[in-house]
C-alpha cells in the first residue's frame, strides 16, 4: 500500500501545484448505484458521455421540464466528500465524492461528481454511505430544465479544472457502465487510507481540444436501451433507503467549505438567460465576473 501512495504522489507532482496530499480513513465501497430513482419516481438518461464532448450523464425526470426540481440525489457508493460548493458559472452547486473499491485484489479510487444541484446537505471531509441523500436536483438558477449532471472519474486530481485534463476515457468512466460493472463488491467492512486534497489550488494549463457534440435522446429511446432508473426500471437503480448523515472525520483539519442547508424550491418563473462569453473554460468565465 505504501508504494501505491508514493506512486500517486509522483503523479500529482506532474499535474501542477496542488495542496499537500493528506490521507483519510474511508470504508471500502460495497457497490455502486445510479444516484436517482430511490424515491419511487422514474428518470431517464437524456445525455451520455462522449470523448471531447459531454463528459458525464444527464439524468432527467420522465415528466420533463422542472417536474423533478427538488428531487433527492443519493451517494452512488460509500465514500468521502472532497468538494461541496456553489461553483456558479455553468455548474451551480456541485458535490464530488471519492470512493475506494476493490478490483482484482487491488484498491482503486474513483470520484463521482453531482452537478446543477438545488442545494446539498454534506460538506468536505464528511463520510457518506451508499444510498444516503446528499442533495436535491436543481436547474442552476433556471439556466436549464432540472436534471442531474453525473460524472465518474478515474483521475482523482481533476476537481473543477476539466479543461486542463484529457477529455477522454483516460480520465472518465461511462457512469452507467461503471455502475453496472460494480453494482456489488466485496467491501468486507474494511477501512482504507484514501488520498484527499489532490485537486490543483490554481488553474493548470488548458489542454486545447476540438469539442464534439453529444446527442440527446428521448424518453422512448432511453426506455428501449434500458436506461430508465426508478419505479419502472428494469434494474438500472437499486431501491435504497436514505441513511442518516455520517459524522465528519478527516486527517486534514476542519473544512473551509460552506454547508448549504435544504431550502423549499421556489416556483419557476421562467428560464434565466445569461449573457454569453467567448471563453475556453469555466475559470475564464469566473474572471469575467459571470454570475
Amino acid at each position: 500500500m505504501r508504494w501505491k501512495i508514493c506512486c500517486l504522489a509522483a503523479l500529482l507532482a506532474l499535474c501542477g501545484p496542488v495542496l499537500a496530499v493528506d490521507l483519510a480513513r474511508v470504508p471500502l465501497a460495497d457497490g455502486f448505484d445510479i444516484p436517482v430513482g430511490a424515491n419511487g419516481k422514474s428518470y431517464y438518461k437524456a445525455r451520455g458521455v462522449r470523448p471531447n464532448g459531454h463528459l458525464g450523464e444527464d439524468w432527467n425526470g420522465v415528466g420533463g421540464g422542472d417536474t423533478d426540481l427538488g428531487d433527492p440525489i443519493y451517494a452512488t457508493a460509500d465514500g468521502i466528500v472532497v468538494f461541496a460548493e456553489d461553483y456558479r458559472l455553468g455548474w451551480g452547486n456541485v458535490v464530488i465524492i471519492r470512493h475506494a473499491y476493490l478490483e482484482d485484489g487491488d484498491t482503486k479510487y474513483v470520484d463521482s461528481l453531482y452537478g446543477h444541484l438545488l442545494d446539498f446537505t454534506v460538506r468536505v471531509d464528511q463520510l457518506v454511505k451508499r444510498g444516503q441523500q446528499i442533495a436535491r436536483m436543481g436547474n442552476n438558477r433556471g439556466q436549464y430544465d432540472a436534471h442531474l449532471h453525473f460524472e465518474m472519474r478515474k483521475n482523482i486530481t481533476v476537481g473543477m479544472y476539466r479543461s486542463s485534463f484529457p477529455r477522454d476515457w483516460s480520465v472518465y468512466w461511462s457512469p452507467t457502465e461503471f455502475v453496472a460493472a460494480h453494482r456489488e463488491l466485496r467491501g468486507d467492512s474494511r477501512i482504507v487510507s484514501v488520498p484527499i486534497n489532490t485537486f490543483p489550488n490554481s488553474p493548470p494549463p488548458v489542454i486545447a481540444v476540438r469539442k464534439v457534440e453529444t446527442p440527446i435522446q428521448t424518453i422512448s429511446q432511453a426506455r428501449a436501451r434500458g436506461q430508465i432508473a426508478g419505479s419502472t426500471s428494469s434494474g438500472t437503480s437499486r431501491k435504497v433507503v436514505p441513511k442518516k448523515t455520517s459524522p465528519i472525520t478527516s486527517t486534514s483539519g476542519p473544512s473551509k467549505s460552506r454547508l448549504f442547508t435544504p431550502a423549499t424550491p421556489e416556483k419557476k418563473k421562467g428560464p434565466v438567460r445569461h449573457p454569453l462569453f467567448k471563453v475556453n473554460r469555466f475559470e475564464d468565465m469566473k474572471v469575467l465576473g459571470y454570475e
